[in-house]
Order: structure tokens, then C-alpha cells, then sequence
């Protein structure tokens, strides 16, 4: 079925922009729009902006951009129905649609199929708790015994897989789901030596061999950040050494284990709104200190900790506390993780349980208000944790005691706010009664070996990518190299000033000698470097003026009435752009404008064809803002709207004189390709007329010729 046009529309006007993004990042207002550390890469200091007044966002790290549907395709994986349908779904709106072709059917994404199938899988398997018998008598008691109530299991959706080798997948199957589908979810095991020996060809199931993965345990659905099932966790309820106690979906197209974090569809609004994580190691522990009323809680869904994760849990704070069973071997070896928290720029505390307790015991035990205040008691930073853990260890050997500083410090040394840094090497001396200059001088020789480190991984991968660009088509080295969208105008790095519009000395190289073609490379940390002529940074910013101010009027007090729209295509009239994407959006400028019709940046900013609508944000987004004191303090300062007149007049200029600029090179390029005089003196007479439409613009633009 497709979503029809309207439904779509009022989608799309529904669903605002910070309110989407809101559920899986914090953002915090600085002048117009609202900034946060991006989702899509992990980066240190905020260069996510949401514009709720154009209904935008953009990263100016990676280049990620777009509007509220765009974002859920991109956080989620989705297809473009699939993230209307998710959309529809949070605001209330009833979806129409239309039927679709059997091609459009064929063709619809891999991933919706596993969502679909995996969300009907988790309501088999609560429907065997609740209304089958062996799940009422097998499952459902277990979940009793465990504390947890009818509400909590709703809320986690906890369910029951019985016993039979292939129950589900008979189910599954009768219910229009394929075996292919049902394997690539994860739910099905399918033997493949055995596919060509079914001696039953009625048999509702193609294939003997193939059996429920999850058969005989409960299970524990994984929601990715929007509450969509993704995985399955399942814990087997018989004694039976055979088998695994618990079992866990393998990767899929939707599954990536190392992004997930169990509970975090649930923790997510108590951990933005408490502003500390709880992490834990099981299921029932994230599970029973929710039902506790501590629902700011995840656990690493069965892995060691990863850097993914971190930055999941960075998306809604910068505080983690670690929550340990008192197990000294699980204690240290969980200590690894901590490294990456600090490098990642988080804060991090621990706490521990006493001996034999886990979360999920211990809260039962004392109750929620007790167990929160034992947080409270027993919370150490990190530096105090290690210290007190491995100094009974130490004793007095000054070789233990001299590997443990050097720990600390390089613990210290990943963490990137100086301050933070200089403040943990003062407790570090103090504790450990040693110079803090020494501990800061061992501080700089790690960083100086991780940075050298780093060269040589950064000059491995470009041999790596410059070898792959060698090969044959098809070929790989290690990885396939990263797709490139030349297509899209990736965003200034941190380092470049970008005044939203360009200046005569901000292009680098020569703008007024040797026809024109000075270059800019335009560069992010994550995007690909695109190198734009002179020629076309002037349609850039032709484009970028009419989508931005094309409806509002090019100077009022001269010419009411005259749009930027209006002044710019009557100037511009028989010049086509040479960039393509610039091209097809002043066509569409053209044609609008001859039916009457100016058009404004949401025109472009909702376009279907991706590449308009990501050059329209591009273009429209705005990186910096004036500081609210300024305001506050009546300093005044010239927005573009106070100079729009001189603003398209000098691009105007700019362009035709790139124009003209590429027009000479042609001409000098026949001259020196014949040999006729006649022809010759011609095209000298044309490039002298251009030349002298060349110096009336630089008089204009007030630049100098020397020739």
C-alpha cells in the first residue's frame, strides 16, 4: 500500500522537527535553533543544529541534513513509507493509502520486512505467556518469581516460546511470513545441508530442518530507540547443561548488538530528565530496578561495553554511573570500558553492591528509596575507584604502586576537557603522594605516542584507499571504500569562517586573473572534499540567495514589489548553470516563476528528490548566530536582509564575470586551434568585447585587472 499525497503533507506539517529529534538526542537552545552533539557520528562538542522555524536539521561535522522524516530514515534505517508510517504512528494520524503494484510490492525494503516479522514474533510470544497453557504454567511463573508484575511485563513485553521444535515458524508461515524472511530476522534456524532432502513437499514448512531458535525459554524483546523490536534476548527455564542459559538473536540487518542498549527505549525521557544513566550488565536488573521506579537504566545487552553504546547514552547525558555485581573479577575486567567513557568525553562514577548482590537482588532486598541513597553513599569516580581497588593489591611494592599510577594517568590523559584533566592528575597526587608534575609529564609522553599512533593508522588507511582505487572494479581491500555523494555540498570544517555568503578575499587562489577559476575545497571531518571552481561557487551562491530571499523584495525603497526572484532570473535570463544541482533548481525557479509562482525554501526543503532537498538545507542552514548579549546590549549588527540589494548585485556581477571569464578561455582556446586570419581576427574582435565587459565589472566590483 502507498501513503497518498495528502496524508503525507500532513505528516510532514504535523511533525516538528525538534519534537522527532528530541526523543533520541538532547538539545539545548543557543540562539535561534537548538544544538547537540550529532547521532550520526561521534563528536565531542555540539555541531548538530535543529532549526524548528525552518523545520531543519544539519550537521556541520558529517554533513547529515534534513527535515523531520529524512531524520527518522536516517536514525532508524527506514525506508520512506516505513519512517511516515513510524511518524503517523507518534502523532495520532490515521495513514490512507493506496494499493500498490506487485513491482512496488517486490521492491519494498529488506528491513521494514524483518521489522514487520520481528514485531509480529514478539506478539506470538506474548500471547503464549498470557494464553496458552504452557506459557501460563511454564513462563508466566517465572516472571512471577522474579517479582515482576503484569504492568512491567507489558511495558518490556516480555514473552514465552514453547517447547515445540517448530511451533513458531508453522505459525509464522501460515500467516504469509516466508522462511527466507524468518531466517534473515533471526527467528528461524534453517539447516542448508538439508534443503534438498524434504521428503514431505506438502509439509506446511518447506523444510524439515528448520526449527524456532528461541524454543522453550522466555523472552526478552531488544527495542532500538523508537520502540521498534529489533532482537530478542531468551533465557532458558530447564536444567539442562547442553544448552546456553541464555540465547541472543544473531546480527542482522536491523540487530548491530554493539549500538544497542537494552532498555534504552524505555530509560530514555528518565535519563534525559535525571541526567545520569544507571548502567547495568542483565536484562532483570534493568527490568526490576524500572519496576522499582528507577527507570533511567540500560544494560550492554550482553557485550562488553562499546563505543557505540557510549555515544547512544551521550545522546541524553554526559553522566554514567556503572552499576557492579561485587565480583572482583567482573569488577576489573569491566574496567576497560571505562577508558572509552572518559575519552568519549562522559563523566563517569562506579558503584558496587556487596558480595554475592547484584542489581536486581539488592533492590528487591532494601527497596528503591534505600537502594538510591546506597548510589548516592557509594558512588566513586573513577580515579578513586581504581585506587581503592588495586592498592590492597599494590601493598608497598613500588612496582605495583608505579604500574598503577601509570594506569591512572593514562586513564586521565583520554580525557579531553583540560580542566577535567588538571583536576584528577591534583586528586591523583594527592592520593598517591607523588609530584603532579610527573604525573602530567607521563601524561603528555602517552599523548605524544597515541598521537604518533594515530599518523600511522591515518597513513594506513590511505595507502589502504589509494591501493583500492587501483584495483579492478569489485575488488576490495580490508573494506569497501565509503560511498561518495559528489552531489552534495558538505558542510565548512571548524576551522573555515563561512559568513553565509561570499566575499571578495574568503575564496582562496586568484578570483580576478587567469580566467577566473580559483578554487576552494570545502572539508568536514566526516565528508567527502569537494573542490568547487570559481564559476560555480558564484551559482552556489546565486542558488543559495533565491532559496533563502527569494521571496522577499530586493531593495523596497527603490523598487516595491521587485523579489530577489524576480530581480535575479530577469538578470540572469540566458545564462545556464555548468553545476547540475544548480542547473535543475533555478529550472525549477524558471518554470514556477512563469506560472506565476515565487518560490520559498520549504519548497525545496520537503522536495522529494533527495539531492534538491539536501542542497536546499545546505544552503539554508545557518552555523553561527549573534550572541544574545549583543542583543540584549542593543548592538546592532547587518543581517543579510539589510544588504540583500548589494548582496544579489554583487553576485550578479560575479557570475556573469565568471561567465565571461569562460567564454574568453573558449575563444582563446579556437584561436590557438586555427590557422585562418580571418577566423582568427573575428575571434579576436569577440574576445576584445569580452574583455571589455571583463574590466566595466571589476570597475564595478571595485576589483583591479592588470591586463
Amino acid at each position: 500500500m502507498r501513503i497518498d499525497p495528502q496524508t503525507i503533507e500532513r505528516i510532514r506539517q504535523t511533525a516538528d522537527v525538534a519534537d522527532v529529534i528530541g526523543d533520541y538526542v538532547s538539545l539545548k537552545k543557543k540562539g535561534a535553533n537548538l544544538w547537540a552533539c550529532c547521532p550520526f557520528h561521534g563528536e565531542k562538542s555540539p555541531s548538530f543544529s535543529v532549526s524548528p522555524a525552518k523545520g531543519i536539521y544539519k550537521c556541520f561535522g558529517c554533513g547529515k541534513a534534513g527535515d523531520s522524516i529524512r531524520f527518522i530514515m536516517d536514525i532508524e534505517g527506514l525506508g520512506y513509507g516505513e519512517a511516515l508510517r513510524h511518524l503517523a504512528k507518534k502523532y495520532g494520524i490515521e495513514i490512507q493509502e493506496t494499493v500498490m503494484t506487485d513491482e512496488q510490492l517486490q521492491s519494498q525494503n529488506e528491513r521494514e520486512s524483518l521489522l514487520i516479522v520481528l514485531n509480529y514474533a514478539k506478539n506470538y510470544y506474548q500471547n503464549n505467556l498470557f494464553k496458552h497453557d504452557e506459557g501460563q504454567s511454564i513462563g508466566y511463573p517465572y516472571f512471577k518469581e522474579r517479582g515482576f508484575s503484569d504492568k512491567t511485563i507489558n511495558t518490556f513485553e516480555l514473552g514465552y516460546s514453547l517447547e515445540s521444535w517448530d511451533a513458531f515458524t508453522k505459525e509464522a508461515l501460515k500467516n504469509g511470513y516466508s522462511l527466507e524472511v524468518l531466517e534473515k530476522a533471526g527467528l528461524t534456524i534453517v539447516k542448508e545441508s538439508e534443503q534438498s532432502q524434504n521428503p514431505n513437499p506438502q509439509s506446511p514448512i518447506p523444510n524439515p530442518k528448520s526449527f524456532d531458535r528461541f524454543r522453550n525459554r522466555v523472552t526478552f524483546p531488544i527495542h532500538n530507540v523508537s520502540g521498534k523490536v529489533i532482537a530478542f534476548g531468551a533465557r532458558i527455564l530447564k536444567a539442562d547443561k547442553s544448552q546456553a542459559k541464555y540465547l541472543n538473536s544473531p546480527e542482522t540487518e536491523v540487530y548491530h548488538k554493539s549500538n544497542v542498549l537494552y532498555g534504552i527505549f524505555q530509560a530514555k525521557n528518565s535519563i534525559r530528565t535525571k541526567d545520569v544513566c544507571y548502567l547495568v550488565e542483565g536484562y532483570t536488573d534493568v527490568i526490576s530496578l524500572h519496576q522499582a521506579g528507577i527507570e533511567n537504566v540500560v544494560a550492554s545487552s550482553g557485550t562488553s561495553l562499546t563505543i557505540e553504546q557510549i555515544r547512544l547514552i551521550g545522546r541524553f547525558t554526559q553522566n554514567i554511573t556503572v552499576l557492579y555485581d561485587g565480583d572482583t573479577a567482573g569488577i576489573k575486567a569491566s574496567l576497560r570500558g571505562m577508558d572509552m567513557i572518559l575519552e568519549e568525553g562522559l563523566n563517569v562514577k562506579l558503584v558496587v553492591f556487596p558480595e554475592g548482590e547484584d542489581p536486581d537482588s539488592y533492590v528487591q532486598k532494601i527497596g528503591s528509596e534505600a537502594f538510591v541513597k546506597h548510589i548516592q553513599d557509594h558512588a566513586a569516580d573513577f580515579i578513586t575507584f581504581k585506587a581503592e581497588l588495586s592498592l590492597k593489591e599494590a601493598g608497598n611494592d613500588p612496582f605495583k604502586r608505579a604500574e598503577l599510577i601509570k594506569d591512572m594517568v593514562g586513564s586521565i590523559s583520554k580525557i579531553p576537557d583540560s580542566i577535567k584533566r588538571s583536576i584528577f592528575f591534583q586528586k591523583t597526587a594527592n592520593m598517591m603522594q607523588i609530584d603532579e608534575q610527573l604525573l602530567i609529564s607521563e601524561s603528555n609522553k602517552i599523548t605524544l605516542e597515541r598521537g604518533k599512533q594515530k599518523e600511522k593508522d591515518r597513513e594506513r588507511e590511505q595507502n589502504r584507499q589509494r591501493l583500492q582505487r587501483d584495483l579492478p572494479n569489485g575488488v576490495t581491500v580490508n573494506k569497501p571504500n565509503p560511498n561518495v555523494n559528489l552531489g552534495e555540498m558538505p558542510s565548512f570544517s571548524e576551522d573555515e569562517e563561512f559568513s553565509g555568503f561570499l566575499t571578495p578575499g574568503v575564496v582562496g587562489g586568484d578570483t580576478d586573473h587567469g580566467g577566473g577559476y580559483a578554487e576552494i575545497v570545502i572539508d568536514a571531518p566526516d565528508a567527502p572534499r569537494t573542490v568547487l571552481s570559481g564559476m560555480a561557487l558564484q551559482e552556489l551562491e546565486c542558488i543559495r540567495l533565491l532559496i533563502n530571499h527569494g521571496t522577499k523584495e530586493v531593495d523596497p525603497g527603490v523598487a516595491p514589489g521587485v523579489t530577489v526572484t524576480h530581480y535575479i532570473l530577469a538578470e540572469i535570463d540566458g545564462i545556464n548553470f555548468a553545476t547540475p544541482i544548480y542547473q535543475e533548481i533555478l529550472t525549477i525557479f524558471r518554470e514556477q516563476f512563469l506560472q506565476g509562482n515565487i518560490l520559498n525554501a520549504q519548497h525545496f526543503i520537503g522536495h522529494q528528490l533527495d539531492n534538491i532537498q539536501q542542497e536546499a538545507i545546505n544552503l539554508s542552514s545557518e552555523r553561527y548566530s549573534i550572541s544574545d548579549q549583543w542583543v540584549k546590549h542593543d548592538i546592532h549588527v547587518p543581517t543579510e536582509i539589510d544588504k540583500l540589494a548589494d548582496l544579489a548585485f554583487q553576485n550578479i556581477l560575479r557570475l556573469k564575470k565568471a561567465y565571461n571569464e569562460q567564454q574568453m578561455k573558449e575563444i582563446m582556446k579556437k584561436i590557438s586551434q586555427t590557422a585562418d586570419m580571418t577566423e582568427q581576427t573575428q575571434l579576436l574582435e569577440q574576445f576584445m568585447v569580452l574583455k571589455q565587459i571583463e574590466k566595466d565589472i571589476a570597475k564595478e566590483l571595485g576589483t583591479v585587472v592588470v591586463r
